[in-house]
């Protein structure tokens, strides 16, 4: 019993593995942000009983738990660096924050463990998105594909069984088990998920094929040219792992300013505690002096210096349709110097459109009878450039007929009877078959970029469509923002063929254009760019993307059209369909790095002149505090500038 439910419950060959509507990682699975949450809970459960002077032991309490929740995991792992002769920041901050509370000031420590818990938690987060967008690509490929025997029978098999020279059968609607070439059969193939382009292709023999793209709705022969684990489709996925897996160069800059500032911080404490001591000071002089020098070099300043206007700016950003992962994306979005955009999806709306509706010459037709003619044969199909088709006609208020006798040919078009007509709505005539008017028709929409669909009346043409993928309204200006921004033309970088990519780039006003680009290819131009020591940022929206995304110095989604592992790649997200909110974004982020330079300056001298003063004359306890808490303030007011609304550069400024 238990062998025939298995074999009822397994998928058939050629289907995806079945996947939960959404594997994400749940936020409260992870522990830091459990932490996080707890001890921001207690903070704000303690601050209002502090400030309006309630009961010391129920506000101590309250502030003692916060320090526990949020300060013991980093408390924790930073006494275990210990054991490697490592000292890190956060077991500095930790001690800090208990150096403050020792001297009276519990609330500035609690509010800095608040501040490196929810500083961790987004980390977390960030890391396990990630990863759940790397296992959700996994399940693009099948798991089964139909494996053809030499003496023409069928075995149903695992994808990771399939060997270089098998050949497997491919039928309507199944997705494609291996990399190979098709032997036999013809078909359109959607390959959007590598290629990114928005039109199925035509597959016949001797053409190329990958594994996790969609059949159409022809059978396929296909010899596998590929081992399933060097597949188009697995070599994405490790190179988002590899690329995902690396540290930009600013955070391996910062984890080294980090452990200098560490080991100088508590070795110059024990020193304010210890000297005096040695030279006849009393142990609560001594004592008070090193409670002091701790509290005025303590890094709380400099530690707003940074977060106040990233997160603002993340807010900011937010609100305008700009989702940053973290503070350090939103950072490094001001350094780019260099921009590569993907064109489907991206400079484009990413799905076909009617362009062009012209009737030929002694066809008797005007514009909507030809539309009317072409959308009811096309009714009764599902491929793309027939629902581009009918929409059109929709759009104009167009009744379409009924039709008989619909059939349709992979890769040459549809047929059917109207108002007993046979009509023929699909590609182009050879030219021995076309009059003069139809291939002049023809070759003037395939060289301005346009798929051209050819309308036949009873075996002779009457009308030829455009059909392209339809620009943004914001394209030309977003390329032109950018322009001014980064001092270079940005790049198009694309899997869709050269015709069409170019004509894209011309009416958006790019130059360097790089067409019939795999993912692979992306990630290799990307790579190319930063070894001269570029700041790159890569704009896309599809699974083709993913690598370049992750590769890039900065990488920027487009959500509405965008695959699930495009959004968790990139570094950004641009949740709207609003491509002019890239340079938008870009100009927040120097703002916001201005911003954090102004206040590294304005914490820096505080903390010099405050602990000079300590040193070398007497500072009181309670000047030492005003002047640590007065730059905290100011450079956190300085920072929460950029909430305002007036903060968001509009589209059309030419700021820099």
């Amino acid at each position: 019993m238990s062998s025939v439910l298995d074999r009822r419950s397994a998928p058939p060959a050629g289907t995806a593995r079945p996947v939960p509507p959404r594997r994400r990682t749940r936020l409260l699975a992870l522990p830091e942000a459990r932490w996080a949450l707890a001890a921001t809970a207690l903070f704000l459960l303690a601050l209002p009983v502090h400030l309006l002077d309630g009961p010391a032991w129920l506000w101590g309490t309250l502030f003692a738990a916060t320090y526990v929740t949020g300060g013991w995991e980093p408390g924790w792992e930073g006494v275990k660096a210990l054991k490697d002769r490592t000292l890190d920041v956060d077991l500095l901050m930790v001690v800090a924050a208990l150096g403050a509370a020792a001297i009276g000031q519990v609330l500035d420590g609690a509010l800095l463990i608040v501040i490196f818990a929810a500083s961790g938690a987004l980390e977390a987060v960030a890391t396990a998105r990630t990863a759940d967008s790397v296992r959700g690509l996994l399940d693009l490929a099948p798991t089964t594909a139909t494996r053809l025997l030499p003496d023409g029978t069928e075995e149903t098999v695992d994808t990771e069984r399939l060997a270089v020279g098998d050949t497997v059968l491919v039928r309507p609607g199944e997705r494609i088990g291996a990399d190979g070439r098709v032997l036999d059969g013809a078909s359109e193939v959607d390959q959007a998920t590598i290629t990114g382009e928005p039109l199925p292709v035509p597959r016949r023999s001797g053409d190329e094929v990958f594994a996790g793209t969609v059949n159409g709705t022809g059978a396929l022969r296909v010899r596998v040219g590929r081992d399933p684990s060097d597949s188009v489709i697995a070599r994405i996925v490790r190179m988002v792992e590899e690329a995902s897996g690396t540290k930009a160069p600013t955070q391996l800059f910062v984890e080294r300013i980090e452990q200098r500032y560490s080991v100088a911080m508590v070795v110059a404490t024990l020193a304010v505690f210890t000297v005096p001591l040695a030279f006849g000071d009393s142990l609560s002089s001594a004592l008070l002096r090193a409670m002091t020098f701790m509290i005025v070099a303590s890094p709380c300043a400099v530690v707003l210096s940074t977060m106040p206007p990233l997160l603002s700016a993340i807010a900011n950003a937010g609100r305008h349709g700009v989702l940053a992962k973290s503070a350090v994306v939103m950072e490094r979005l001001g350094e780019v110097d260099t921009v590569a955009l993907d064109k489907t999806g991206t400079l484009t709306e990413g799905t076909p459109q009617v362009t062009d509706v012209c009737p030929l010459p002694g066809s008797g037709l005007g514009e909507d009878a030809l539309l009317a003619l072409a959308a009811a044969a096309e009714h009764p199909s599902e491929h793309p450039l027939a629902r581009a088709v009918v929409t059109a006609a929709r759009e104009r208020g167009l009744p379409l007929a009924a039709v008989d006798g619909f059939t349709s040919t992979p890769g040459q078009g549809v047929s059917a009877t109207v108002d007993g007509h046979r009509i023929v709505v699909g590609a182009p005539l050879r030219p021995a078959d076309g009059d003069t008017a139809h291939r002049e028709a023809v070759a003037a929409l395939e060289e301005a970029g346009r798929t051209a669909v050819v309308v036949l009346r009873d075996g002779a043409p009457v009308g030829v469509l455009g059909i392209a993928d339809r620009l943004r309204p914001d394209a030309a200006a977003t390329v032109a923002a950018l322009t001014r921004l980064t001092g270079r033309t940005p790049v198009l970088l694309t899997g869709d063929n050269a015709r069409a990519a170019e004509r894209v780039a011309a009416e958006v006003g790019i130059t360097d254009v790089r067409p019939g680009l795999l993912p692979q290819d992306k990630v290799a131009a990307v790579a190319e760019w930063q070894a001269r020591g570029r700041k790159v940022l890569v704009v896309g929206d599809g699974v083709n993307d993913a690598p370049a995304l992750a590769a890039a110095h900065c990488g920027i989604a487009m959500g509405k059209a965008g695959s699930d592992l495009a959004l968790e790649t990139a570094d950004a997200v641009v949740v709207r369909d609003e491509l002019a909110a890239v340079p938008s974004v870009v100009c927040l982020s120097r703002t916001a790095r201005r911003l954090v330079l102004q206040n590294l300056v304005v914490a820096g001298a505080f903390i010099v002149v405050l602990v000079a003063w300590d040193l070398i004359g007497t500072l009181p306890l309670p000047l030492g505090v005003a002047g640590h808490e007065g730059s905290t303030v100011i450079v956190g007011l300085n920072g929460l500038r950029l909430l305002r609304g007036a903060a968001w550069p509009r589209p059309t400024e030419d700021t820099v």
